[in-house]
């Protein structure tokens, strides 16, 4: 039975107090939250989504002041980010406490923090008046939610309450940036685009999981962070991308994930164009329910096209590769 979706802010708080499971909005995408110093709690995230335990988790927070709670150190290049784009879409790594349980954290002596602007979600870090540890509130590897909807359709029998905050305005994940070096480094691309980071820091490492075939991170040891496999946020059915589609290539069962209109006629393909003008903003807000629906439709496969490599087109980019990923070549089309 699913369970019930509402905007209870103060039942899903008392719901995390007492060690349960929440599914709550932010502007990235959907988390699935358990108080984050409730070990037996978080270790019902990674049961509910039959994720593995190498892959952490993210903590959020409510507030700045929350940061000591969870943060050993923080390195002085943190202090910028902080400013500029907390609350926002970006997830810093810090070195630990001793109060955030190992499974948070995969064993590793650092964790991924941010502080969402979603007021729905800040209200709930509030009431709620704990960290609240929260990985996108879907079965591990599977399409990423982005309304409460999304996540009773996965998750609805095995988590005790969704907070209904509308769709996610961002609809990506957030860009996360480790501080645990001398050179500030992106680990995962996201809701906030790296050319902003540096106009802000100045330039950044890059160290994206499955951007080089050829150095793909292990599948089974403990991620840096988390959503750095290889095959991730995967539809069903198979995806192929393209650098440019054409009508060729278009074959009887095949469906369209499109970022703007094209040239010839789809009138024969179910299709999904995310935005009229390739509006980079407005297809990552529309992308994950875009690959849903397709996903839903049962096609024989789902086209695509590679966004322009730059913004949010790097992010998007990024999950198109790893949704596409598998043992074949012919997937990637890299």
């Amino acid at each position: 039975m699913n369970c019930q979706i509402g905007n209870d802010v103060s039942r899903a708080a008392q719901l995390l107090r007492s060690g349960k499971l929440v599914g709550f909005a932010t502007e990235t995408v959907y988390g699935l939250g358990a108080n984050a110093f409730d070990e037996r709690a978080v270790a019902g995230i990674f049961e509910a989504k039959e994720r593995p335990t190498f892959d952490p988790l993210i903590v959020h927070l409510a507030t700045i002041d929350q940061l000591p709670l969870v943060a050993r150190s923080i390195p002085e290049a943190a202090s910028l980010l902080i400013e500029s784009y907390w609350p926002g879409p970006l997830t810093l790594i810090f070195p630990k406490t001793t109060a955030v349980p190992d499974l948070v954290t995969a064993g590793l002596d650092s964790v991924a923090v941010r502080i969402p602007s979603h007021p729905l979600a800040l209200e709930l870090l509030k009431v709620a008046d704990v960290p609240i540890a929260a990985p996108s509130a879907n079965r591990f590897g599977c399409v990423s939610p982005t309304t409460a909807e999304h996540v009773a359709e996965q998750l609805g029998d095995r988590i005790d309450y969704i907070l209904d905050g509308g769709p996610c305005s961002v609809g990506l994940e957030s860009t996360i940036v480790s501080l645990l070096g001398a050179q500030p480094t992106v680990l995962r691309l996201g809701g906030l685009d790296v050319e902003e980071l540096e106009q802000t820091i100045g330039h950044v490492e890059m160290k994206i999981a499955g951007s080089d075939p050829g150095n793909r991170a292990s599948e089974s040891s403990p991620q840096l962070a988390p959503g750095m496999l290889l095959r991730h946020y995967a539809p069903r059915t198979p995806l192929v991308v393209k650098d440019s589609l054409s009508a060729p290539d278009l074959a009887d069962g095949d469906a369209l994930l499109l970022s703007r209109p094209v040239s010839f006629s789809v009138e024969n393909h179910h299709c999904e164009i995310l935005s009229m003008t390739g509006d980079l903003k407005e297809c990552a807000a529309g992308f994950f329910s875009a690959l849903r629906r397709l996903d839903a439709l049962g096609p024989k496969r789902i086209l695509a096209e590679w966004f322009p490599n730059e913004g949010l087109g790097r992010a998007l980019n990024d999950r198109l590769r790893r949704a596409a990923a598998t043992t074949s070549a012919d997937s990637l089309h890299l």
